[in-house]
């Protein structure tokens, strides 16, 4: 009795286990991959997790609105540090990571970057207030000091300086390969006139300086913000997932055409920074 008993209960086990798989199978049959997108957590306004817990941020949003033009697609959101983000899109562990990122050759070798970018930042330089009667670009600092707050050369900031320097050689600025300072450093050695300028991302200068209660919020006055250009930020793609690449851009595009992408900008940044990369 107790043999049938046990043979009767394997049965029904095996039976459920199989009506699972099967309903498993159906779902996948039906054409819809699950997509597993990372996001850093505290990146304001790209990425960030909202007072209600839920995934947020500018570059979450268009994902939102790329999933609805995809319905062969079913998008699922993990708010991450910035090492699992990059660690797990490289072991395939996420499908696409987004976080602001710059491109990079580097990067380039260990990931798949879609033709069209997501978002920007905006680059520029930090210098002292009493000096923007004088100092009103790239061009017009050169020709002030050129002094600028060393780089590291990894940097893709450096990258950026040094473009720059290359197409403009007779107003070139003093660009100086040095160790990874902080922000801080840079807001600093400004401020007390050590360098004439700080190479900053505009979105980090609003919060370490302008915000209240900002670190450096005693700089409010003294500092100012000259905006250079727009560096397109990207989502990075596992390497085997080439056709999502493909994918995602035929959407983006239509979000660019139909103006979600400027409407989303200005809800989230207070202006529309696609106009940065024109």
């Amino acid at each position: 009795m107790k043999n049938r008993f046990f043979r009767n209960a394997v049965l029904v086990l095996v039976s459920v286990i199989l009506g699972l798989g099967f309903v498993s199978c159906k779902k996948e049959s039906g054409g819809v991959k699950k997509i597993h997108v990372a996001h850093t957590n505290n990146y304001k306004p790209y990425d960030f997790i909202n007072d209600h817990g839920a995934s947020d941020g500018y570059e979450v949003a268009v994902l939102k609105e790329i999933d609805k033009l995809l319905p062969e697609y079913e998008f699922e959101y993990t708010p991450t540090s910035d090492d699992d983000l990059l660690i797990g899109v490289l072991q395939g562990k996420y499908d696409v990571g987004t976080k602001g990122i710059w491109i990079t050759e580097e990067r380039k070798k260990k990931y798949v970057f879609p033709e069209n970018p997501i978002a920007a930042s905006i680059i520029g330089i930090v210098i002292r207030t009493e000096t923007a009667d004088v100092i009103r670009d790239l061009p017009s600092f050169a020709k002030y000091s050129g002094k600028l707050v060393p780089i590291g050369a990894a940097n893709a900031q450096y990258t950026v300086i040094d473009e720059y320097n290359k197409a403009n050689p007779n107003d070139a600025v003093k660009l100086i390969a040095g160790d990874s300072f902080g922000a801080s450093d840079g807001y600093v050695w400004v401020n007390e006139g050590r360098y004439d300028a700080h190479v900053d991302i505009k979105l980090s200068f609003e919060n370490n300086v302008l915000k209240d209660g900002a670190p450096y919020s005693a700089y409010r006055d003294s500092l100012t913000f000259i905006p250079y250009k727009g560096i397109p930020t990207w989502p990075i793609f596992n390497i085997r997932n080439k056709k999502f690449a493909e994918d995602y851009d035929r959407a983006i595009l239509q979000l660019k055409e139909n103006g979600t992408l400027s409407k989303l900008a200005v809800e989230y940044f207070s202006e529309d920074v696609s106009e940065f990369l024109k």
